[in-house]
Protein backbone atom coordinates (compact mmCIF):
# COMPACT_ATOMS: atom_id res chain seq x y z
CA UNK A 1 0.00 0.00 0.00
CA UNK A 2 2.90 2.36 0.74
CA UNK A 3 4.36 1.72 -2.72
CA UNK A 4 0.99 2.43 -4.31
CA UNK A 5 0.73 5.70 -2.42
CA UNK A 6 4.20 6.72 -3.64
CA UNK A 7 3.29 5.94 -7.24
CA UNK A 8 0.04 7.87 -6.82
CA UNK A 9 1.99 10.95 -5.73
CA UNK A 10 4.44 10.51 -8.61
CA UNK A 11 1.54 10.19 -11.06
CA UNK A 12 0.06 13.45 -9.83
CA UNK A 13 3.39 15.24 -10.37
CA UNK A 14 3.84 13.78 -13.86
CA UNK A 15 0.28 14.66 -14.79
CA UNK A 16 0.84 18.27 -13.73
CA UNK A 17 4.08 18.39 -15.74
CA UNK A 18 2.39 16.94 -18.83
CA UNK A 19 4.63 13.86 -18.95
CA UNK A 20 2.20 11.51 -20.64
CA UNK A 21 4.75 8.74 -21.22
CA UNK A 22 5.67 8.57 -17.54
CA UNK A 23 1.98 8.63 -16.61
CA UNK A 24 1.32 5.63 -18.86
CA UNK A 25 4.15 3.67 -17.24
CA UNK A 26 2.88 4.48 -13.75
CA UNK A 27 -0.63 3.35 -14.73
CA UNK A 28 0.70 -0.05 -15.77
CA UNK A 29 2.70 -0.42 -12.56
CA UNK A 30 -0.26 0.54 -10.39
CA UNK A 31 -2.47 -1.95 -12.25
CA UNK A 32 -0.01 -4.72 -11.36
CA UNK A 33 0.09 -3.55 -7.74
CA UNK A 34 -3.72 -3.54 -7.56
CA UNK A 35 -3.82 -7.09 -8.92
CA UNK A 36 -1.40 -8.26 -6.25
CA UNK A 37 -3.34 -6.48 -3.51
CA UNK A 38 -6.58 -8.15 -4.59
CA UNK A 39 -4.84 -11.53 -4.62
CA UNK A 40 -3.69 -10.90 -1.05
CA UNK A 41 -7.29 -10.35 0.03
CA UNK A 42 -7.46 -6.55 0.08
CA UNK A 43 -11.08 -5.50 -0.25
CA UNK A 44 -12.78 -2.19 -0.75
CA UNK A 45 -12.25 0.66 -3.17
CA UNK A 46 -8.72 1.62 -4.18
CA UNK A 47 -8.25 5.29 -4.91
CA UNK A 48 -8.04 5.83 -8.70
CA UNK A 49 -5.07 7.64 -10.18
CA UNK A 50 -7.21 10.04 -12.17
CA UNK A 51 -9.54 12.19 -10.08
CA UNK A 52 -13.22 11.36 -10.37
CA UNK A 53 -14.99 14.12 -12.32
CA UNK A 54 -17.49 16.04 -10.27
CA UNK A 55 -21.14 15.58 -11.10
CA UNK A 56 -22.65 18.61 -12.77
CA UNK A 57 -25.45 19.91 -10.60
CA UNK A 58 -28.00 22.32 -11.94
CA UNK A 59 -30.58 24.40 -10.22
CA UNK A 60 -33.89 22.64 -9.55
CA UNK A 61 -35.81 25.91 -9.56
CA UNK A 62 -38.90 25.68 -11.72
CA UNK A 63 -39.25 27.66 -14.90
CA UNK A 64 -40.86 31.05 -14.45
CA UNK A 65 -43.42 30.32 -17.17
CA UNK A 66 -44.51 27.00 -15.59
CA UNK A 67 -47.49 26.92 -13.21
CA UNK A 68 -46.70 26.22 -9.58
CA UNK A 69 -48.08 23.12 -7.89
CA UNK A 70 -49.03 22.51 -4.27
CA UNK A 71 -46.69 20.20 -2.42
CA UNK A 72 -48.15 18.00 0.30
CA UNK A 73 -46.38 15.54 2.59
CA UNK A 74 -46.55 12.10 0.99
CA UNK A 75 -48.49 9.63 3.14
CA UNK A 76 -47.50 5.99 3.40
CA UNK A 77 -50.38 4.57 1.35
CA UNK A 78 -50.82 3.41 -2.23
CA UNK A 79 -54.62 3.51 -2.61
CA UNK A 80 -57.09 6.35 -2.92
CA UNK A 81 -60.13 7.38 -0.94
CA UNK A 82 -63.14 5.19 -0.14
CA UNK A 83 -66.55 6.60 -1.11
CA UNK A 84 -69.79 5.54 0.52
CA UNK A 85 -67.95 3.27 2.88
CA UNK A 86 -67.32 0.60 0.22
CA UNK A 87 -66.44 2.11 -3.18
CA UNK A 88 -62.82 2.71 -4.04
CA UNK A 89 -62.78 3.69 -7.73
CA UNK A 90 -59.70 3.84 -9.91
CA UNK A 91 -58.67 6.26 -12.64
CA UNK A 92 -57.89 5.79 -16.31
CA UNK A 93 -55.57 8.47 -17.67
CA UNK A 94 -54.35 9.30 -21.18
CA UNK A 95 -51.56 11.80 -21.82
CA UNK A 96 -50.50 13.06 -25.25
CA UNK A 97 -47.79 15.30 -26.64
CA UNK A 98 -48.35 18.70 -28.18
CA UNK A 99 -49.28 19.31 -31.80
CA UNK A 100 -46.62 19.65 -34.49
CA UNK A 101 -48.92 20.57 -37.35
CA UNK A 102 -52.20 19.59 -38.95
CA UNK A 103 -52.69 15.95 -39.95
CA UNK A 104 -55.28 14.06 -41.95
CA UNK A 105 -57.49 11.21 -40.78
CA UNK A 106 -54.61 8.74 -41.19
CA UNK A 107 -52.20 10.81 -39.11
CA UNK A 108 -50.10 12.07 -42.03
CA UNK A 109 -49.07 15.72 -42.18
CA UNK A 110 -51.24 17.85 -44.43
CA UNK A 111 -48.30 20.18 -45.08
CA UNK A 112 -45.02 18.33 -44.52
CA UNK A 113 -42.99 21.50 -45.07
CA UNK A 114 -44.51 23.22 -42.03
CA UNK A 115 -44.89 20.13 -39.83
CA UNK A 116 -42.32 20.31 -37.00
CA UNK A 117 -40.57 16.96 -37.47
CA UNK A 118 -37.56 18.06 -35.42
CA UNK A 119 -39.62 18.73 -32.31
CA UNK A 120 -41.62 15.55 -32.89
CA UNK A 121 -38.43 13.47 -33.02
CA UNK A 122 -36.93 15.07 -29.91
CA UNK A 123 -40.17 14.76 -27.95
CA UNK A 124 -40.37 11.06 -28.81
CA UNK A 125 -36.78 10.43 -27.70
CA UNK A 126 -37.24 12.22 -24.37
CA UNK A 127 -40.82 11.12 -23.69
CA UNK A 128 -39.81 8.60 -20.95
CA UNK A 129 -38.12 11.37 -18.96
CA UNK A 130 -41.25 13.47 -19.20
CA UNK A 131 -43.32 10.60 -17.83
CA UNK A 132 -40.93 10.17 -14.90
CA UNK A 133 -41.28 13.85 -14.09
CA UNK A 134 -45.07 13.60 -14.31
CA UNK A 135 -45.26 10.84 -11.69
CA UNK A 136 -42.88 12.72 -9.40
CA UNK A 137 -45.08 15.80 -9.60
CA UNK A 138 -48.23 13.73 -9.12
CA UNK A 139 -47.03 12.08 -5.92
CA UNK A 140 -45.84 15.38 -4.49
CA UNK A 141 -49.08 17.11 -5.37
CA UNK A 142 -51.70 14.56 -4.26
CA UNK A 143 -49.88 13.53 -1.08
CA UNK A 144 -49.82 9.72 -1.42
CA UNK A 145 -47.71 7.14 -3.22
CA UNK A 146 -49.62 6.88 -6.50
CA UNK A 147 -49.34 3.48 -8.20
CA UNK A 148 -50.02 2.84 -11.87
CA UNK A 149 -49.90 0.36 -14.74
CA UNK A 150 -49.34 2.08 -18.06
CA UNK A 151 -48.44 1.51 -21.69
CA UNK A 152 -46.71 3.75 -24.21
CA UNK A 153 -48.32 3.55 -27.63
CA UNK A 154 -47.90 5.50 -30.88
CA UNK A 155 -50.67 7.64 -32.27
CA UNK A 156 -51.46 7.61 -35.97
CA UNK A 157 -49.24 10.66 -36.43
CA UNK A 158 -46.32 8.66 -34.96
CA UNK A 159 -46.05 10.56 -31.67
CA UNK A 160 -46.10 8.49 -28.45
CA UNK A 161 -48.93 8.80 -25.97
CA UNK A 162 -49.49 7.17 -22.60
CA UNK A 163 -52.41 5.17 -21.17
CA UNK A 164 -52.34 4.50 -17.42
CA UNK A 165 -54.56 2.76 -14.90
CA UNK A 166 -54.16 4.49 -11.54
CA UNK A 167 -55.06 2.82 -8.27
CA UNK A 168 -57.35 5.35 -6.61
CA UNK A 169 -58.98 8.57 -7.75
CA UNK A 170 -57.44 11.98 -8.37
CA UNK A 171 -59.61 15.00 -9.23
CA UNK A 172 -59.67 15.78 -12.94
CA UNK A 173 -58.77 19.41 -12.40
CA UNK A 174 -55.76 18.39 -10.33
CA UNK A 175 -54.50 15.93 -12.95
CA UNK A 176 -54.88 18.53 -15.69
CA UNK A 177 -53.02 21.08 -13.58
CA UNK A 178 -50.20 18.60 -12.93
CA UNK A 179 -49.98 17.80 -16.64
CA UNK A 180 -49.82 21.46 -17.61
CA UNK A 181 -47.10 22.12 -15.04
CA UNK A 182 -44.92 19.13 -15.99
CA UNK A 183 -41.95 19.60 -18.28
CA UNK A 184 -38.51 18.12 -18.87
CA UNK A 185 -35.50 20.21 -19.83
CA UNK A 186 -32.76 18.55 -21.88
CA UNK A 187 -29.46 20.09 -20.84
CA UNK A 188 -27.50 18.92 -23.85
CA UNK A 189 -25.34 20.87 -26.28
CA UNK A 190 -27.15 22.58 -29.12
CA UNK A 191 -27.72 20.20 -32.02
CA UNK A 192 -29.72 22.20 -34.49
CA UNK A 193 -27.22 22.39 -37.36
CA UNK A 194 -25.03 19.55 -38.63
CA UNK A 195 -21.31 20.32 -38.59
CA UNK A 196 -20.21 17.23 -40.51
CA UNK A 197 -22.00 15.18 -43.14
CA UNK A 198 -21.38 13.05 -46.20
CA UNK A 199 -17.74 12.02 -46.60
CA UNK A 200 -16.47 14.83 -44.38
CA UNK A 201 -16.64 13.20 -40.96
CA UNK A 202 -14.52 13.31 -37.79
CA UNK A 203 -11.73 10.75 -37.59
CA UNK A 204 -10.16 8.92 -34.70
CA UNK A 205 -6.64 10.08 -33.96
CA UNK A 206 -4.44 7.57 -32.15
CA UNK A 207 -2.04 10.27 -30.99
CA UNK A 208 -4.73 12.33 -29.26
CA UNK A 209 -6.82 9.24 -28.50
CA UNK A 210 -9.86 11.20 -29.53
CA UNK A 211 -11.89 12.19 -32.57
CA UNK A 212 -10.46 15.12 -34.49
CA UNK A 213 -11.63 17.52 -37.16
CA UNK A 214 -10.82 16.08 -40.62
CA UNK A 215 -9.35 19.41 -41.79
CA UNK A 216 -7.58 20.95 -38.80
CA UNK A 217 -6.78 17.68 -36.98
CA UNK A 218 -7.80 19.40 -33.74
CA UNK A 219 -9.61 17.25 -31.15
CA UNK A 220 -13.35 17.74 -30.90
CA UNK A 221 -14.83 19.05 -27.64
CA UNK A 222 -15.59 16.22 -25.25
CA UNK A 223 -19.03 15.69 -23.79
CA UNK A 224 -17.96 17.09 -20.41
CA UNK A 225 -16.54 20.19 -22.06
CA UNK A 226 -19.64 20.73 -24.19
CA UNK A 227 -22.01 20.33 -21.22
CA UNK A 228 -20.09 22.54 -18.82
CA UNK A 229 -22.59 24.77 -16.97
CA UNK A 230 -20.70 27.84 -18.18
CA UNK A 231 -21.11 26.70 -21.79
CA UNK A 232 -24.84 25.90 -21.60
CA UNK A 233 -26.91 29.02 -21.09
CA UNK A 234 -30.22 27.33 -21.92
CA UNK A 235 -31.53 23.78 -22.42
CA UNK A 236 -31.29 22.37 -25.91
CA UNK A 237 -34.90 21.19 -25.76
CA UNK A 238 -37.91 21.26 -23.46
CA UNK A 239 -40.57 18.55 -23.59
CA UNK A 240 -44.14 19.26 -22.46
CA UNK A 241 -47.47 17.48 -22.71
CA UNK A 242 -50.22 18.59 -25.03
CA UNK A 243 -53.50 20.13 -23.85
CA UNK A 244 -55.49 16.92 -24.39
CA UNK A 245 -55.79 15.03 -21.10
CA UNK A 246 -58.35 12.24 -20.80
CA UNK A 247 -59.38 11.33 -17.24
CA UNK A 248 -62.02 8.70 -16.47
CA UNK A 249 -63.15 7.24 -13.16
CA UNK A 250 -63.49 3.45 -13.25
CA UNK A 251 -65.08 0.93 -10.87
CA UNK A 252 -63.45 -2.48 -10.79
CA UNK A 253 -65.40 -5.43 -12.14
CA UNK A 254 -67.58 -3.36 -14.47
CA UNK A 255 -67.89 -3.65 -18.24
CA UNK A 256 -66.28 -0.24 -18.58
CA UNK A 257 -63.25 -1.44 -16.63
CA UNK A 258 -62.78 -4.31 -19.07
CA UNK A 259 -63.05 -1.97 -22.03
CA UNK A 260 -60.38 0.36 -20.67
CA UNK A 261 -58.10 -2.55 -19.86
CA UNK A 262 -58.36 -3.34 -23.55
CA UNK A 263 -57.00 0.12 -24.32
CA UNK A 264 -53.94 -0.73 -22.25
CA UNK A 265 -53.20 -4.03 -23.95
CA UNK A 266 -54.62 -4.07 -27.48
CA UNK A 267 -51.48 -2.76 -29.20
CA UNK A 268 -48.85 -4.66 -27.21
CA UNK A 269 -48.93 -7.60 -29.61
CA UNK A 270 -48.01 -5.29 -32.50
CA UNK A 271 -44.81 -3.45 -33.28
CA UNK A 272 -44.71 0.31 -32.89
CA UNK A 273 -44.89 0.82 -36.63
CA UNK A 274 -47.86 -1.51 -37.02
CA UNK A 275 -49.67 0.15 -34.13
CA UNK A 276 -49.20 3.52 -35.83
CA UNK A 277 -50.64 2.17 -39.08
CA UNK A 278 -47.35 2.13 -40.99
CA UNK A 279 -47.85 -1.22 -42.71
CA UNK A 280 -48.85 -2.62 -46.09
CA UNK A 281 -52.15 -0.73 -46.04
CA UNK A 282 -50.52 2.66 -45.41
CA UNK A 283 -51.21 5.44 -47.89
CA UNK A 284 -48.45 7.20 -49.82
CA UNK A 285 -48.89 10.26 -47.62
CA UNK A 286 -48.49 8.12 -44.50
CA UNK A 287 -45.31 6.59 -45.87
CA UNK A 288 -43.87 9.99 -46.70
CA UNK A 289 -44.78 11.23 -43.22
CA UNK A 290 -43.05 8.23 -41.62
CA UNK A 291 -40.02 8.68 -43.89
CA UNK A 292 -39.58 12.31 -42.85
CA UNK A 293 -39.91 11.46 -39.18
CA UNK A 294 -37.37 8.63 -39.54
CA UNK A 295 -34.97 10.97 -41.36
CA UNK A 296 -35.13 13.42 -38.46
CA UNK A 297 -34.67 10.64 -35.90
CA UNK A 298 -31.57 9.51 -37.80
CA UNK A 299 -29.83 12.79 -36.89
CA UNK A 300 -31.32 13.20 -33.39
CA UNK A 301 -28.98 12.06 -30.58
CA UNK A 302 -30.63 9.61 -28.22
CA UNK A 303 -28.16 9.71 -25.29
CA UNK A 304 -24.82 11.21 -24.22
CA UNK A 305 -23.12 8.14 -25.73
CA UNK A 306 -24.84 8.38 -29.11
CA UNK A 307 -22.35 8.48 -32.04
CA UNK A 308 -24.62 10.97 -33.80
CA UNK A 309 -23.06 13.66 -31.59
CA UNK A 310 -19.98 13.44 -33.81
CA UNK A 311 -22.03 14.94 -36.65
CA UNK A 312 -22.50 18.02 -34.47
CA UNK A 313 -18.81 18.34 -33.65
CA UNK A 314 -18.97 16.82 -30.15
CA UNK A 315 -17.24 13.67 -28.96
CA UNK A 316 -19.81 11.55 -27.08
CA UNK A 317 -19.16 9.74 -23.85
CA UNK A 318 -17.29 6.48 -24.23
CA UNK A 319 -16.07 7.19 -27.77
CA UNK A 320 -13.66 4.55 -29.07
CA UNK A 321 -11.74 3.91 -32.30
CA UNK A 322 -14.55 1.64 -33.48
CA UNK A 323 -17.23 4.31 -33.05
CA UNK A 324 -18.77 5.22 -36.41
CA UNK A 325 -19.78 8.88 -36.69
CA UNK A 326 -23.50 9.23 -37.25
CA UNK A 327 -24.27 5.53 -36.84
CA UNK A 328 -26.11 4.55 -33.65
CA UNK A 329 -27.60 1.12 -33.10
CA UNK A 330 -30.15 2.40 -30.58
CA UNK A 331 -33.81 1.54 -31.09
CA UNK A 332 -34.78 5.21 -31.19
CA UNK A 333 -33.22 5.61 -34.64
CA UNK A 334 -34.86 2.61 -36.26
CA UNK A 335 -37.80 3.55 -38.50
CA UNK A 336 -40.04 0.82 -37.10
CA UNK A 337 -39.77 2.24 -33.56
CA UNK A 338 -40.63 5.88 -34.39
CA UNK A 339 -38.33 7.15 -31.63
CA UNK A 340 -39.93 5.01 -28.90
CA UNK A 341 -36.81 3.32 -27.56
CA UNK A 342 -37.71 2.48 -23.97
CA UNK A 343 -40.08 -0.03 -22.46
CA UNK A 344 -43.66 0.13 -23.67
CA UNK A 345 -45.10 -1.26 -20.42
CA UNK A 346 -44.45 0.86 -17.33
CA UNK A 347 -45.45 -0.46 -13.91
CA UNK A 348 -44.82 1.27 -10.60
CA UNK A 349 -42.91 -0.69 -8.00
CA UNK A 350 -45.78 -1.11 -5.56
CA UNK A 351 -48.53 -1.77 -8.10
CA UNK A 352 -48.93 -5.43 -7.13
CA UNK A 353 -48.20 -4.75 -3.44
CA UNK A 354 -45.62 -7.54 -3.57
CA UNK A 355 -41.87 -7.54 -3.23
CA UNK A 356 -39.45 -9.29 -5.58
CA UNK A 357 -39.10 -12.05 -2.99
CA UNK A 358 -42.88 -12.53 -3.04
CA UNK A 359 -42.86 -12.86 -6.83
CA UNK A 360 -40.00 -15.36 -6.71
CA UNK A 361 -41.84 -17.40 -4.08
CA UNK A 362 -44.99 -17.41 -6.23
CA UNK A 363 -43.08 -18.61 -9.29
CA UNK A 364 -41.45 -21.35 -7.24
CA UNK A 365 -44.81 -22.47 -5.84
CA UNK A 366 -46.32 -22.46 -9.33
CA UNK A 367 -43.59 -24.69 -10.77
CA UNK A 368 -43.68 -27.14 -7.88
CA UNK A 369 -47.45 -27.43 -7.99
CA UNK A 370 -47.29 -28.06 -11.72
CA UNK A 371 -44.63 -30.76 -11.27
CA UNK A 372 -46.67 -32.47 -8.55
CA UNK A 373 -49.82 -32.36 -10.64
CA UNK A 374 -48.03 -33.84 -13.66
CA UNK A 375 -46.30 -36.48 -11.56
CA UNK A 376 -42.86 -35.31 -12.64
CA UNK A 377 -40.24 -36.16 -10.05
CA UNK A 378 -36.97 -34.25 -10.44
CA UNK A 379 -33.94 -36.52 -10.60
CA UNK A 380 -31.99 -34.11 -8.43
CA UNK A 381 -32.35 -33.04 -4.82
CA UNK A 382 -34.09 -29.77 -4.02
CA UNK A 383 -32.52 -28.00 -1.09
CA UNK A 384 -34.34 -24.94 0.22
CA UNK A 385 -31.89 -24.27 3.00
CA UNK A 386 -31.42 -22.67 5.37
CA UNK A 387 -27.96 -21.76 4.15
CA UNK A 388 -24.96 -20.23 5.85
CA UNK A 389 -23.40 -17.67 3.49
CA UNK A 390 -19.84 -16.47 3.83
CA UNK A 391 -17.49 -14.58 1.47
CA UNK A 392 -15.04 -16.63 -0.56
CA UNK A 393 -11.41 -15.84 0.04
CA UNK A 394 -8.99 -15.69 -2.90
CA UNK A 395 -7.27 -19.01 -3.45
CA UNK A 396 -9.85 -21.07 -1.51
CA UNK A 397 -9.31 -24.67 -2.61
CA UNK A 398 -12.94 -25.61 -1.89
CA UNK A 399 -14.23 -23.28 -4.61
CA UNK A 400 -14.37 -24.85 -8.10
CA UNK A 401 -12.93 -22.86 -11.00
CA UNK A 402 -15.26 -20.32 -12.59
CA UNK A 403 -15.72 -22.32 -15.85
CA UNK A 404 -16.88 -25.29 -13.78
CA UNK A 405 -19.37 -23.11 -11.89
CA UNK A 406 -20.73 -21.69 -15.15
CA UNK A 407 -21.13 -25.13 -16.71
CA UNK A 408 -22.86 -26.37 -13.56
CA UNK A 409 -25.29 -23.43 -13.63
CA UNK A 410 -26.08 -24.04 -17.31
CA UNK A 411 -26.66 -27.75 -16.70
CA UNK A 412 -28.91 -26.96 -13.74
CA UNK A 413 -31.02 -24.58 -15.82
CA UNK A 414 -31.32 -27.17 -18.58
CA UNK A 415 -32.60 -29.78 -16.11
CA UNK A 416 -35.11 -27.33 -14.68
CA UNK A 417 -36.35 -26.46 -18.14
CA UNK A 418 -36.63 -30.10 -19.18
CA UNK A 419 -38.73 -30.94 -16.11
CA UNK A 420 -40.93 -27.89 -16.63
CA UNK A 421 -41.52 -28.72 -20.32
CA UNK A 422 -42.34 -32.31 -19.40
CA UNK A 423 -44.90 -31.11 -16.85
CA UNK A 424 -46.49 -28.75 -19.37
CA UNK A 425 -46.71 -31.55 -21.92
CA UNK A 426 -48.27 -33.92 -19.39
CA UNK A 427 -50.95 -31.41 -18.38
CA UNK A 428 -51.66 -30.00 -21.84
CA UNK A 429 -54.91 -31.99 -22.12
CA UNK A 430 -56.14 -31.09 -18.64
CA UNK A 431 -58.88 -28.48 -18.15
CA UNK A 432 -57.52 -24.99 -17.39
CA UNK A 433 -59.05 -24.98 -13.90
CA UNK A 434 -57.10 -28.09 -12.95
CA UNK A 435 -53.83 -26.37 -13.83
CA UNK A 436 -54.51 -23.31 -11.69
CA UNK A 437 -51.72 -22.25 -9.39
CA UNK A 438 -54.17 -20.94 -6.82
CA UNK A 439 -55.54 -24.31 -5.77
CA UNK A 440 -56.08 -24.29 -2.03
CA UNK A 441 -54.32 -27.07 -0.21
CA UNK A 442 -54.97 -28.21 3.30
CA UNK A 443 -52.33 -27.20 5.79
Amino acid sequence: MAARADFHAAYTDCLAAGAEAECAEIREIVEDIDTELRALGVRGRLSPLDPTPQTVRRSTRRRQDAPNLPRRPVEDRTVGRVFGGKYRPSTFLTLTLDTYGRVDGHGAALDPDTYDYRRAARDAVHFPKLLDRFWQNTRRCVGWDVQYFGTVEPQKRGAPHFHAAIRGTIPRAELRAITAATYHQVWWPAHDELVYSGDRLPRWDHHHKAFVDPDTREPLPTWDEATDPDALAAPAHTVVFGPQVHVKGILGGTEEAGRHIGYLTKYLTKSVGQAAGVDESATSRQREHARRLAAELAITPCSPRCPIWLLYGIEPKGARPGTTPGHCTGKAHKPEHLGIAGRRVLVSRKWSNKSLSDHRAERTAFVRQLLDQAGVKPAYAIDDGPFDWEPVRPGDSDVPPRPVLLLHAIHQRQRWRADYDAALLATSNAPPDERSTTTDQAA
